[in-house]
């Protein structure tokens, strides 16, 4: 079986390539010029550059290959220019999808990384309730407007053999964004958003990989899985957790009101489009951090995908810990 991975050197991305490697597949990572390769090092992969910019020099890159399956994990989450995530994340997926059938490439499966945030802030009254499949989607940041308007374009096109994922916040070794919160708590500083109840899901990398390979096995053409590890956690539990796993240093716990938090990411903005470097501190996260509900229901990738959880919270924080530890990003 031949596999393509698009996003390979990413977090989620090299993941993906690891499990493809232990499973015998003939996999195929897609890279840009500009990639690192750190955690790409093994040599049965085999490297190809894509243009997600220029069908025609993605058709190039991909004339004459064939493909069992195709696993769409490449796209941004952080923009200085909001119109940026259409762009790479939804003209790049058409893009892809045009040249596979401009080639009369016929794949078993396209699986296609979604992400919860396509809901935006519904079911915001207490006590919470899951998001489900049947909740209308109200994306409030400009990443999840790319993931649901790539959603519905999936749906338009014919003889497309597509299952979507949307997992929830994904964690683990080589992550970047969650890696900051543990930076700051070795540092002696947690920071936390509003006073109103958070409820907070998570899944650990190898749990999105694992539904990865069963949508790929067992997925229906069109359908949407939520991807948590069951769990909802108060927002302060994964800070603690960190906390634990580097010894348990004194630090100061800063609860910050929702309006400060939004002089902070406009200035974030404004200060990322001055110096030209992407920011984490902007709009959208602003969003994200003031959203009070992440619940979502996974029963149907239990069902229909059998999908189950392994990493819970606790267990999931131990290794990542132990693994930045290890390569001195702490």
């Amino acid at each position: 079986m031949k596999i393509l991975i698009t996003g390979a050197s990413g977090f989620i991305g090299s993941f993906i390539v690891e499990e493809a490697l232990r499973r015998g597949y003939e996999t195929w990572a897609a890279v840009r010029k500009s990639s690192s390769k750190a955690f790409l090092q093994d040599e049965r992969i085999h490297f190809i550059e894509l243009d997600f910019s220029s069908e025609t020099q993605m058709a190039q890159q991909l004339t004459g290959l064939q493909f069992d399956y195709i696993v769409h994990a490449a796209g941004v989450t952080k923009c200085l220019d909001p119109q940026d995530f259409h762009r790479i994340n939804t003209e790049g997926t058409q893009h892809l999808v045009h040249v596979l059938k401009a080639l009369q490439m016929r794949v078993k499966r396209f699986v296609y990384i979604s992400s919860l945030s396509i809901m935006g802030a519904i079911r915001e009254e207490q006590p919470y309730e899951e998001i489900r499949e049947s909740d209308t989607p109200q994306p409030n940041t400009a990443y999840g407007r790319s993931k649901l308007e790539t959603e519905k374009w999936l749906d338009t096109v014919e003889d497309l053999p597509y299952v979507i994922l949307r997992p929830t916040g994904v964690y683990g070794p080589r992550e970047r964004d969650y890696f900051m919160m543990a930076k700051s708590i070795k540092a002696h500083t947690d920071f936390a958003v509003g006073f109103k109840q958070q409820d907070i899901t998570f899944v650990y990398v190898t749990d999105v990989v694992q539904a990865i390979f069963l949508a790929m096995e067992k997925g229906q053409t069109g359908r949407r899985y939520f991807l948590s590890d069951g769990e909802v956690y108060q927002s302060s539990t994964f800070s603690d957790l960190i906390r634990k796993e580097l010894g348990n240093p004194w630090w100061i716990r800063i609860t910050a009101p929702i309006w400060l938090l939004r002089i902070i990411t406009c200035c974030g903005e404004y200060i990322g489009r001055w110096t030209g470097k992407v920011t984490a501190l902007n709009n959208d996260k602003y969003n994200i951090m003031r959203q009070r509900n992440w619940r979502c229901d996974i029963e149907p990738a239990r069902r229909e995908l059998g999908y189950e959880p392994q990493v819970k919270l606790e267990e999931g924080v131990k290794r990542s810990i132990a693994w930045y530890k290890e390569n001195n990003w702490l």
